[in-house]
């Protein structure tokens, strides 16, 4: 009987872990190599995906904020090794993963908000979601960068 026991806890538990390195590999940082700016809130990385950063929205073309994002972005990630973290949605309805960028420890997504080159935007909870918010009223109130310079 205590061996039959042992037997059900030690496959019990030999599931549990192999569910726990299936889920961690699913959430894990990728590192990579940024080749190629979008905009400013769309890169593409080495091996041709395409990220959209998560929690931010920036300028389309024509619009006015459109260059300065998209110049300041691809001063600070162009051909600069990051890792990209993944939250629960993976791809949006366009294809493109979306991801967090971060450089040397920093979030790239709220460093874009807080310089008032690009908005907060967060269609449902995430992780970064009180940082972005945060930054983004420093932003605005300290009427930084091209979205507040001229509220």
């Amino acid at each position: 009987m205590k061996i039959k026991v042992l037997s059900i806890l030690a496959v019990i538990i030999l599931f549990l872990f192999l569910i726990f390195l299936i889920s961690d590999q699913n959430l894990s940082n990728e590192n990579v190599l940024v080749t190629k700016i979008i905009d400013g809130d769309t890169v593409i990385v080495q091996g041709g995906e395409t990220i959209r950063l998560l929690g931010i929205d920036c300028d389309e073309r024509g619009k006015e904020c459109y260059t300065g994002a998209k110049n300041r972005i691809e001063e600070i990630l162009l051909n600069q090794e990051v890792i990209l973290e993944k939250e629960s949605e993976d791809k949006d309805i366009y294809g493109r993963s979306l991801r967090y960028i971060f450089l040397n420890g920093e979030n790239i997504n709220s460093k874009m908000v807080k310089e008032g080159y690009c908005v907060a935007r967060f269609p449902q909870e995430s992780k970064y979601k009180k940082e972005i918010v945060e930054v983004e009223g420093f932003a605005i109130s300290n009427k930084v960068g091209c979205k507040w310079s001229n509220i």
